[in-house]
Formats: C-alpha cells, sequence, structure tokens
C-alpha cells in the first residue's frame, strides 16, 4: 500500500513538472568528403512516430532522472534509429532549445547536429516509429508540420553552410 502511494505521489509530481527532452539532428552529406555548399548537398533524418498523429521529428526522447542533456540526445539516437555515437560526429557551435506547450503543459526540447560518417550506414528504428526518411531541407520542412522545427531545421543548415563558406 505504501509503495503504491509513493508510486502515485511520483507520478502526480511528474505531470507537473515541465516535459524536457533532447535529441540530435543527423545529417549527411550526399557527396562524401566534399564540402555542404548548397541546401540540396545534404539529407536529413527524420523518423515519423507510430503513434499519434504518426508526426516527423529528429531522434529524441525525454531526460531520464539524473541524466545530462547530450547523454539523453545520444541514448535517445541509439534506441530510436540504431545509430550510435561512433557512428556520427556532434558538430561544434549548434545546440538548439524549443519551448512549447503539449497539453497545457511546457515542454522544452533541445537539439544538436551531428554528422553522420558513412553515408550508407543502416538505420534501425525501435517500436516508437514507423518509418524513416533521408530528406532536403525543402522536404524535411514538409515533413516537420511544425514552424519551430522548420525553423531549427533552416537554421541547422545555415550553420554548416557558414562553416563550409
Amino acid at each position: 500500500m505504501e509503495t503504491q502511494l509513493l508510486r502515485e505521489a511520483e507520478v502526480s509530481r511528474f505531470d507537473n513538472m515541465a516535459l524536457r527532452a533532447c535529441g540530435l539532428i543527423i545529417f549527411r552529406k550526399i557527396k562524401s568528403g566534399i564540402p555542404a555548399c548548397n541546401m540540396n548537398d545534404i539529407e536529413f533524418l527524420l523518423l515519423q512516430t507510430s503513434y499519434g498523429i504518426h508526426h516527423w521529428t529528429p531522434p529524441k526522447g525525454h531526460v531520464d532522472p539524473g541524466e545530462d542533456d547530450l547523454t539523453t540526445a545520444l541514448r535517445e539516437t541509439e534506441e530510436e534509429a540504431g545509430l550510435n555515437s561512433s557512428q556520427f560526429n556532434i558538430v561544434d557551435g549548434f545546440r538548439k532549445e524549443l519551448n512549447y506547450n503539449v497539453n497545457e503543459k511546457p515542454k522544452t526540447v533541445i537539439y544538436w547536429l551531428a554528422e553522420l560518417k558513412d553515408f550508407n550506414t543502416e538505420v534501425k528504428l525501435s517500436d516508437e516509429h514507423q518509418d524513416f526518411r533521408w530528406l532536403s531541407l525543402p522536404e524535411a520542412c514538409k515533413y516537420a508540420g511544425y514552424k519551430d522545427l522548420q525553423d531549427t531545421l533552416k537554421e541547422a543548415n545555415e550553420f554548416l553552410h557558414s562553416r563550409s563558406g
């Protein structure tokens, strides 16, 4: 009985907390070894959820208790897309924080940018997702649906091109 009350209190406390999630915007260069010169030289990875409205997002998920944000992003990317940190490089200098409400509760999502090392690396979806796509920026923005995610993808693209220019 006491254990049940503790669980209910913990769930209730969690329900009142702001939600926090972290993930990686994974991209790959279409032509290996060549700097990305225009928006069609890279593709972004988006995953389609197998729940709700089946929206498309980069791999991301909730922060576990005691876990730091980047560790969450790395863990979620491996869990949701089957990509581990040896298969990509985190791009220095890009970190984007989105803030919005979900079911009338504040949610923060933090994204880092990561480049896939090998164009042909296989994506392995978890049960949380039913499909994935490698998409050019315009396509990714169409799939993304939400303006803040579209803006984030555009910012990531601009950031990459400012570095290669």
